[in-house]
């Protein structure tokens, strides 16, 4: 199988594979790709691939095995006009020979960009960390070409502009951008930024059940409150090994009870703060019948960080298709999302002023 593109220029490129799953990752200096959305995708062994950027200055092109395979070429060739042609050549293998070439020690490659600073010493404003999902090498849900890394994108910087309209929060995006964010160091700035509110953005698609439609929120538990939410966890959380990442799921705090008390704290405000963001979005757009579930989401798990995610419809329905890129629904959910934020934070200092009063 061989997989060949046009450049602009002659740069340098680097291919390897790795297994579970079962890909090739052919990485590239930051490229603009222009590839029509008729190209083949598929072909022989190989089952699709998908390309973006993968840090500010590299991008990879992803290329999913549907049988073993190793790399028997990888280049690209100065070409006249100063142009360049990308050739990845691949060649079907036995398991225990892709399994060999998959093990083999590759030199450290990129470092990833730095988590975001913490907030300045003075800051007194709550700070909302606002998490676009997907983005760069990971589109996230597509349909009809348009992909959920924009939907989602284009939700969060809308919400970020009316949370910074009254002057109350500090707003942190972990991206702005079309780029790559591991799941990892987008929990990193949540902590490092010392949230208020954590509060990931995506948009869910069923390739069978088109009828299914409507927002829901979900928060972090070990045990997942149905299948379904077990299935958008699993799929939600393998965004790294979309983009060609080998990660584990978590650092491991060793803060012992002192750890254990942070989480059951912030279980219980992540509660209150979903549950009032159930009754604020269905107020105003279209909720799931099931509008308040709860799974293992891998963004979702820094200890000291109430943390919610928000599905705003399913792209596979094309009514919240519609909607999704309407800029009327995406006001009305943006207000709805405000509300909630305003009404939690409401609540939680009416509660320390009672207290406060208890104690007179």
């Amino acid at each position: 199988m061989r997989l060949s593109m046009m450049l602009s220029s002659s740069v340098p490129v680097e291919a390897w594979v790795q297994a579970a799953p079962d890909r090739v990752i052919v990485e590239l200096p930051s490229t603009n790709f222009q590839i029509q959305p008729s190209a083949r995708r598929s072909a022989g062994f190989v089952s699709g691939y998908r390309f973006g950027l993968f840090t500010t200055d590299k991008a990879r092109i992803i290329i999913d095995l549907a049988h073993p395979a190793i790399v028997a070429k990888a280049q690209v060739k100065a070409v006249r006009g100063g142009f360049g042609e990308l050739t990845i050549e691949l060649k079907k293998v036995a398991r225990a020979e892709f399994l060999a070439e998959a093990g083999k020690p590759r030199r450290p490659g990129p470092a990833l960009p730095a988590p975001a600073p913490v907030k300045a010493a003075g800051e007194t404003r709550r700070t909302i960390v606002i998490d676009p999902g997907h983005g760069g090498i990971d589109p996230g849900a597509t349909i009809a070409a348009i992909a959920e890394k924009a939907v989602v994108l284009a939700f969060g910087k809308a919400l970020k502009d009316e949370l910074e309209a009254n002057g109350r929060y500090r707003v942190v995006m972990t991206r702005d951008d079309d780029r790559f964010v591991p799941l990892g160091e987008r929990v990193q700035i949540g902590r490092g930024e010392q949230a208020d509110l954590f509060i990931s953005i995506h948009a869910d698609s069923l390739t069978q059940a088109q009828e299914v439609r409507g927002a829901t929120v979900y928060t972090r538990s070990e045990r997942a409150t149905d299948a379904e939410a077990a299935r958008l966890a699993a799929k939600e959380n393998e965004a790294d090994a979309v983009a060609g990442l080998e990660t584990s799921e978590e650092l491991q705090d060793v803060a012992g009870i002192l750890m254990d008390l942070a989480r059951r704290e912030t279980r219980t405000f992540t509660g209150v703060f979903a549950r009032n963001l159930v009754e604020k979005l269905g107020g105003s757009i279209k909720m799931h019948k099931i509008p308040l579930r709860s799974a293992r989401f891998w963004v979702l798990s820094a200890p000291d960080v109430p943390s919610v995610l928000i599905e705003l419809g399913y792209m596979s329905s094309p009514k919240d298709a519609e909607l999704l890129n309407s800029p009327e629904w995406r006001g009305k959910a943006v207000g709805a999302v405000s509300s909630a934020i305003d009404d939690y934070f409401a609540r939680e200092r009416a509660s320390v002023g009672k207290a406060a009063e208890n104690r007179n």
